[in-house]
Formats: structure tokens, C-alpha cells, sequence
């Protein structure tokens, strides 16, 4: 029996892997040609700093991957960890609290690669912990001012003080959080954790690129702070380009190239007449009315694009936080940090895990959420 030729097979799991991109490819190619705009539009709705700061973050922890320390903390990590539950416990957490000081994607930048160092040397089911710590990621990103792009946006908009942020925010999060605490002790096993002997190395292969990475990573986090990130990402780019060339042929390029489509896809979509006009006919005065909004709108574009396009509707910069937040769970697109976890993990099957997991979290959560914060906001 022939076997099919090699070239298919490429092309049909390029076309697997890659869907998302081809979808939002076609979705900007075909947008450009049936509503053309002026090229500032385009500039706009591409995100350079989003993409930029990615793009320095993709680079840093490929470093400190390849300098063995994600391998050493991982030993480290299990070495103490007794039961199954409270290693999940402990990686949930992590995130949660990663993600209200260094954003969303930084925390998964950092916690993914772990787990699939811990889930290399251990039975731990990484699909099930990446899902979690996706949910994780934005119930703890929820908290914070600087925790996600929605909520950066959103603060600065409404110039509300650091702190009555916080507590504007604190029972929303409050109930996201004890449910993703409460699922994760659900989902995960009973069983003690298993070591693989002879798949353990917590060995540093280079403490050299290690160092300058854990240092990139810093600075690359810090210049996004300051609206700096295509200065940083070029830098790390042209320190790696010289003295390790090989984490960057390394790094998934593709990503890039994927959230870029995802940008300039969306962002010429809402500025479609039809959507504004549909818009147009909400009242949202009303916090239902916005609160469903917000998370529907989430589910279409994803929680940044529906803020960007209902920021100017509503004078409730905290309502429409709570909603693009909530919006975050449910399909993968409704943030940006649940593409991230799932390209991080490279897992068989995680679209159609994270689907079965995050959208019945979205249908418990989202009532739950309105009523804590429309009693105790």
C-alpha cells in the first residue's frame, strides 16, 4: 500500500497546528479587500508594543529554558511535594499571584514551561494543570491594575487610584478564585506524586545564559512597564543574535505571527459599520446589559478587543473590568492568555480540554461574579 506523499502530510499537520493563524489570516485578507483602510488603521489595530513586548518575552524564557534552571526549579518544586492535589494547589497559586504583579502572560511564561519540566519527571497530568493554571491566570489577573491589558487599559482611561482599583475588583476575584481552587481539588487525582528516576537532571547546563536571561526577563518586564517594549525586544533580540543563537531558532515564531493576524482581524472587525451599528441600539447604562455585553464580546473578539470597543460606551470603567474579565473564560479566544498557555504546552487534544473545562466554568462563574460584585463592589 503507497504511503501518501511526505509533502501532505507537512502540509496537513502545518494546517492542524496552525489553524488559528489561517483563520485570522484569511479573516485580515479578506477585510483588506472588502472594506480597504488607510494604513495608520492597519498600524493601530497591529499592537507593535503587544507584539513587541511577546516577542522580548519569547526570547528571555527560551534562554532560561535552555540554561537548564526551569529543569532545577522543577526538582526543586517536586522534591517537596507529597500529594498530587497540593502540587496543583501550589502551581495554581503561583500563577494566580504571578499574574497580579508581573501580567498574565509573563506568569505563563514562567509557569508552563515548569510544569512541563515537573510532568517530564513526574505523573502529573500536565494538560489537566496547564488548563487550570489558563484559568487561573485570568481569575488572578483580574485583581490588579497591571495585571492584564483590559484591566492597564481600563485604569488608565478612568484614572482611578491604584488601591480603589484593587478593592473595586477584590470580589470578583475573590469568587473566581475560590472556584479554580475548588475545581483544581476536584479534577486532580488523589494520588501521591511519582517520581521517574531516570528522567530527573536538575542540572544548570549554563549559568552564564541563565543569568543574562533571568536578567532579560527583568528588563524586558520593567521597559513594558514603561511603554518601552520594541526598544526591549530589540535589544534581547541583538544580544541573542550574538551570543546565543541558538535559543532563537528556537523560540515559536509562529505565535508572533499568529497574534499579529489575531490583531489586525479583529481590530478592522469592529470598526465595521455593522457592528457599530448593532451597538449603537444597547443601552449601557444598564450593568446587565454591559456586564453580558462585555462577556459576549469577549467571546467573539476576545476580552482587549471588547474593551477597546466598548470602552467610550459606558461611563463604568470597573462594570465593563468585571465583564471583559469574566469574558476571559469561556472559548479560547476570550483572552489572549489562554492561546498562550495552550501554544506554551504543545499538549494533544488542549483546545478540546480547555473548551470542555472553561466554558461550564464560564456558565458557574459569571452569574456567581455579578451578584458578589453588584452586593459587595
Amino acid at each position: 500500500m503507497s504511503q501518501p506523499p511526505r509533502q501532505d502530510n507537512d502540509w496537513r499537520a502545518f494546517v492542524r497546528n496552525e489553524w488559528l493563524l489561517l483563520v485570522f489570516g484569511a479573516l485580515t485578507l479578506a477585510l483588506a479587500l472588502l472594506d480597504p483602510q488607510p494604513l495608520t488603521k492597519y498600524q493601530g489595530w497591529l499592537q507593535l508594543p503587544t507584539l513587541a513586548g511577546l516577542m522580548g518575552l519569547l526570547i528571555a524564557i527560551q534562554g532560561i529554558r535552555d540554561s537548564g534552571l526551569v529543569q532545577h526549579a522543577a526538582v526543586a518544586v517536586v522534591a517537596r511535594a507529597h500529594s498530587m492535589r497540593g502540587l496543583g494547589l501550589l502551581l495554581v497559586a503561583a500563577t494566580a499571584l504571578l499574574s497580579m504583579v508581573l501580567t498574565n502572560d509573563v506568569s505563563l511564561f514562567l509557569i508552563v514551561p515548569l510544569t512541563l519540566a515537573i510532568g517530564g519527571m513526574s505523573n502529573l497530568p500536565v494538560l489537566r494543570m496547564v488548563v487550570l493554571e489558563a484559568l487561573a491566570v485570568n481569575a488572578g489577573s483580574t485583581l490588579s491594575p497591571i495585571g492584564n491589558p483590559q484591566n492597564l487599559l481600563l485604569w488608565q482611561h478612568a484614572q482611578l487610584p491604584f488601591l480603589h482599583f484593587v478593592l473595586a475588583m477584590l470580589p470578583a476575584t475573590a469568587v473566581m478564585l475560590v472556584l479554580v481552587a475548588a475545581f483544581t481539588l476536584l479534577w486532580l487525582p488523589r494520588e501521591r506524586v511519582e517520581l521517574t528516576p531516570d528522567t530527573i537532571d536538575g542540572q544548570v547546563t549554563s549559568r552564564r545564559l541563565g543569568a543574562w536571561s533571568m536578567a532579560a526577563l527583568a528588563g524586558m518586564v520593567l521597559l513594558m512597564e514603561y511603554h518601552r517594549a520594541p526598544l526591549g525586544a530589540v535589544m534581547l533580540l541583538l544580544i541573542f543574535a550574538l551570543l546565543a543563537r541558538s535559543s532563537l531558532a528556537k523560540i515559536d515564531w509562529l505565535l508572533l505571527l499568529t497574534f499579529a493576524a489575531i490583531f489586525l482581524g479583529l481590530g478592522h472587525f469592529t470598526e465595521l459599520p455593522l457592528i457599530r451599528h448593532v451597538l449603537d441600539q444597547l443601552d449601557f447604562k444598564r450593568p446587565l446589559t454591559l456586564y453580558v455585553s462585555g462577556i459576549v464580546a469577549s467571546q467573539l473578539i476576545s476580552n482587549v478587543p471588547a474593551t477597546v470597543l466598548l470602552l467610550n460606551r459606558t461611563p463604568d470603567a470597573i462594570a465593563l473590568a468585571v465583564a471583559v474579565n469574566v469574558g476571559g473564560f469561556g472559548v479560547a479566544i476570550g483572552s489572549l492568555a489562554n492561546l498562550i498557555a495552550l501554544r506554551l504546552a504543545k499538549q494533544p487534544q488542549g483546545l478540546r480540554l480547555l473548551h470542555l473545562v472553561s466554558i461550564p466554568f464560564l456558565l458557574v462563574s459569571a452569574p456567581l461574579v455579578y451578584l458578589a460584585w453588584h452586593w459587595l463592589g
